[in-house]
């Protein structure tokens, strides 16, 4: 593994500061796939009595109304809370992107959103942006990110606007690094962040893992979540398990060595579990 990849250890802290001075938790709960109503609703009240403040869903997950209907059932302050959504393809092709934003922020029922990311590098990405950074200015959004995006995507992002994304949200993994990516990120100041950081429980079945685990008193599932936090990278792993959500932010009490680091790190091998941002038709 290549020395420079890894980001120095930043310790117990659960935020980070972006690049744009706002401070996000390093843990989130992702909602991809949870069914709206009830399962959504009880899935972030379980979160966020757990002590989450991190929330991640987006437009197409079909969630926004029972994330929304969750924050504003707990008794945590919209202040602490940082909710992030995301700008579905159709809307970006057909640059309906004021009626998209609206409806997210109806459907959450939130003032203003933390977090607003294009979803995928589709056509017209670049207006996207644009209208984005816009409700950054007028602050109805804190921070503007990508998901899904390549190093070319970024640089070709980057060649027309001054507005770095603070995030790229991309698969990421033990079996999945993309270690040329994250050395763009870290030298463009994006910071990673990982959707699928379990792989859907796959790559919590190796052995390298299991033995770490066994040797901590942790589950696999905290072993790769702490090893992607030390790697800096930012993750929202999902459930609607109520055990497994307290389980899964359950991960700031130990390091992981040094040796066990680079032991996980050499599981790199380029294994996708979603679809592939260079070659995907929706």
């Amino acid at each position: 593994m290549n020395k420079t990849f890894a980001t120095p250890q930043e310790g117990l802290r659960d935020t980070v500061t972006l690049n744009n001075g706002v401070r996000m938790p390093r843990l989130g709960l992702g909602v991809f796939q949870v069914k709206d109503g009830n399962q959504v609703k009880e899935a972030v009240l379980n979160a966020l009595e757990t002590g989450y403040r991190c929330i991640d869903t987006a437009a197409i997950y079909g969630n926004e109304k029972g994330v929304g209907e969750a924050i504003r059932a707990s008794s945590i302050g919209r202040d602490e809370l940082f909710v992030t959504t995301k700008l579905w393809n159709d809307d970006i092709r057909r640059g309906n992107l004021q009626g998209a934003f609206e409806a997210s922020q109806e459907r959450l029922g939130l003032e203003y959103l933390d977090l607003y990311l294009i979803h995928w590098p589709v056509e017209n990405r670049f207006a996207a942006w644009d209208f984005m950074t816009e409700l950054q200015e007028k602050k109805c959004v804190r921070a503007v990110g990508v998901s899904n995006f390549m190093i070319c995507h970024l640089e070709e992002l980057l060649a027309v606007s001054q507005t770095v994304p603070v995030i790229n949200q991309v698969e990421y993994h033990p079996y999945l690094q993309s270690r040329p990516l994250h050395n763009y990120c870290l030298e463009k100041g994006i910071r990673l962040q990982a959707w699928s950081p379990l792989m859907q429980g796959k790559v919590l079945k190796d052995e390298v893992i299991q033995n770490i685990a066994a040797k901590y008193g942790k589950t696999p599932a905290q072993i790769v979540l702490r090893w992607e936090l030390q790697m800096g990278v930012l993750v929202i792993p999902k459930s609607v398990h109520p055990e497994r959500i307290r389980e899964n932010c359950d991960v700031f009490d130990f390091d992981l060595s040094e040796d066990e680091m680079y032991l996980i790190c050499d599981l790199e091998c380029d294994q996708r579990n979603g679809a592939d941002p260079m070659n995907f038709n929706f």
